[in-house]
């Protein structure tokens, strides 16, 4: 008698602790090389999404589903939206960040500004048929100055489209663009080198000749990016999120796993 008491006692107990436990935070990205995961070991490049893990307490979980040299275009042809949006469930953040190889008009992934729109548009509404939220960015600048250390802003009509859409559908947004310019010329034509990939010949063994990039980020530049996009849920009050942030002196760098779509 006093074991099958001390059992329903013990069940008890674990069934209150189950259902204090906070409910995962599901976020899901969608997006580039520039987003993207990359290899770990003597390689300097990384992804903003790969290391926006390292803002959020365990109870966020990433899955990070963009990939390198994909455009609006190409993650819908390849099948990889429809891979991720049956991962999708109620009440999950959908973030979603093309735009780089979406300008490639005379390439096979290229769009125009208006296609790329309209993909994005499906995007957005395909989450929110899933009872998700979507979170539109524009694309993070390249660095380039011109000859009088002026900043060049490369992007063309893009950002604008995802701002228009945003509006139009009222769909949270954060200006990865503008963010970034603004970062970029702060640090200045030879202090901004230092969040792409300027790589002296020699330092890593997979690049002996070294790396001029102004695209792709380093370690620093990546976790720059990831705050960006953090400075972005507080303002647009994304409350589930912005609980989660682990505290300024706690943030450290954290990647997310790997997801393997089989793709």
């Amino acid at each position: 008698m006093k074991k099958s008491v001390l059992l329903v006692a013990v069940i008890a107990v674990m069934m209150i602790l189950i259902s204090s436990k906070p409910k995962p935070v599901k976020v899901f990205m969608a997006g580039d090389s520039t987003m993207a995961d990359k290899p770990i070991p003597d390689n300097p490049e990384r992804g903003w999404g790969m290391v926006l893990p390292s803002y959020f307490n365990d109870n966020v979980v990433i899955e990070n589903h963009a990939r390198n040299g994909r455009s609006t275009r190409s993650f819908i042809r390849e099948g990889r939206w429809d891979a991720l949006i049956e991962r999708v469930s109620k009440g999950d953040f959908v973030i979603i960040q093309f735009g780089h190889n979406d300008e490639k008009i005379e390439t096979d992934r290229g769009t125009s500004p208006d296609e790329y729109k309209e993909n994005l548009k499906r995007f957005v509404n395909d989450v929110r048929t899933k009872g998700a939220y979507p979170i539109l960015c524009t694309p993070i600048m390249r660095r380039k100055f011109d000859e009088n250390g002026k900043f060049v802003d490369q992007h063309g009509a893009y950002p604008d489209k995802v701002r228009e859409l945003a509006k139009e559908e009222d769909v949270p947004l954060i200006d990865m663009h503008r963010r970034s310019e603004a970062v970029i010329e702060k640090l200045g034509v030879e202090g901004s080198k230092r969040i792409f990939l300027h790589i002296a010949p020699g330092e890593y063994k997979s690049l002996p000749e070294g790396r001029n990039d102004d695209t792709h980020c380093s370690l620093e530049g990546a976790m720059t990016m990831a705050g960006l996009a953090v400075e972005g849920f507080k303002e647009l009050g994304i409350k589930s999120l912005v609980k989660n942030l682990r505290p300024t002196d706690k943030i450290t760098t954290t990647f997310t796993h790997p997801f393997n779509d089989n793709l």
